[in-house]
């Protein structure tokens, strides 16, 4: 990545058209962000202004429905901490709110997705972690600590992360499918045009360069690269979608799709709440697919740092790190977890819980150059939908 000095550069002008997205977004909801290229400058913000500035409160400003609220009540019951939160439907609104508001936000508690974390830190956006103060640091798992984004955890501490697969509608189609490649061919047949996407512009490059005909780096900036990824998602892709929607594991029970490209934990969502979810199959993507992670982090001007050093103690002791994993489906990270999900039998635990050949499958995304054409490319595959 070579612009490290701030976000417009690796942020587009352009829009996404369309709904803002939800919480799983990675580089979507731009039309939350505005014109970001002048970041620095957005007012920003989607929240409704209940941070913990002078209250003693602890003012988290994250993902909306991503925590048990059950948990919440416990951490506040416990401590004597209140919890308020704020919600925004990007990282991108995030970032220009706390851009904005220059550490005069007022949260002391914020969920940055890792690959945007080396650039915030840069800006002056993030403090720095007291690790002696979050002694049940120790109970995560080796794989998720020290990340690339972020060396030593200087500035984050896992939350939870996860994958991309797909789910698909067994009445429908009558075959096994277990390869992008496979989806790709449902896609254009039995579930043409009862196929969603998930509504994000990477997962469009993504799906050109997962599959095994192709099989090259998602995260090129290559422009014959792109050239690629627009004809594919264009010509063979746009035509046969129903809808670019991040969270089709809220329709499962409606039967809305008969194909559906999801994140893991909002799929299987979709199916413990489903009344015959053995309806459905689910799918991680093959022969590669995404790793992504959600963090903890401290926006700079914390009001109150010693009660969001106490949460993230809190929340990575396993009891409580198991609850809330089991209230979003994404693998927290902490030691244990697989055993634990496996002797209670936790329903559709695959989905949350990958072994090591299939974590060697997934592959972390990146901020860079591309981002503004996939931008482009996923409007036009929106409009050839529609057409």
């Amino acid at each position: 990545m070579t612009n490290r000095d701030g976000f417009s550069a690796l942020i587009p002008a352009g829009k996404i058209s369309g709904p803002s997205l939800g919480r799983r977004a990675f580089l979507g909801g731009l039309a939350a962000a505005g014109a970001a290229a002048t970041l620095a400058a957005c007012g920003g913000g989607g929240g409704s202004s209940s941070s913990s500035q002078g209250t003693g409160r602890l003012g988290v400003y994250g993902w909306a429905d991503y925590d048990s609220p059950d948990l919440v009540a416990q951490f506040t019951k416990e401590t004597g901490i209140p919890f308020s939160l704020d919600v925004y439907s990007s990282n991108e609104e995030a970032i220009a709110k706390l851009s904005a508001a220059k550490g005069t936000a007022g949260y002391d508690l914020y969920m940055p997705t890792g690959v945007y974390i080396p650039q915030q830190a840069q800006a002056g956006l993030l403090e720095e972690l007291d690790l002696a103060r979050i002694p049940n640091f120790k109970n995560l798992d080796s794989s998720y600590v020290n990340q690339p984004f972020d060396p030593g955890n200087k500035y984050s501490v896992c939350k939870d992360w996860g994958s991309t697969g797909f789910l698909y509608d067994t009445t429908v189609i009558k075959r096994d499918l277990r390869t992008w490649d496979d989806f790709v061919d449902a896609m254009q047949n039995e579930a043409s045009k009862r196929t969603s996407i998930i509504d994000a512009p990477n997962e469009l490059a993504g799906l050109y360069a997962w599959r095994a005909a192709v099989k090259q780096d998602w995260t090129s900036t290559d422009p014959a690269f792109l050239d690629g990824v627009e004809k594919f998602i264009l010509d063979q892709v746009a035509p046969h979608v129903a809808a670019y929607d991040s969270y089709p594991g809220s329709s499962v029970e409606q039967g809305k799709y008969a194909l559906m490209m999801a994140w893991n934990g909002n799929a299987r969502l979709g199916l413990v709440a489903a009344k015959d979810p053995a309806r459905y199959k689910w799918v991680l993507g093959a022969p590669t697919t995404e790793l992504w992670m959600d963090n903890w982090a401290i926006p700079t001007g914390a009001p109150n740092p010693d009660a969001s050093h106490k949460w993230i103690n809190w929340i990575l002791e396993p009891d409580h790190s198991y609850t809330d994993m089991k209230y979003h489906g994404y693998n927290t990270g902490i030691k244990g977890v697989a055993e634990r999900a496996e002797k209670e039998n936790l329903p559709f635990r695959d989905m949350i819980i990958f072994d090591n050949a299939q974590r060697q499958t997934m592959q972390v995304g990146a901020l860079n150059e591309a981002t503004e054409r996939l931008v482009q490319i996923l409007n036009k595959a929106k409009a050839v939908s529609a057409s």
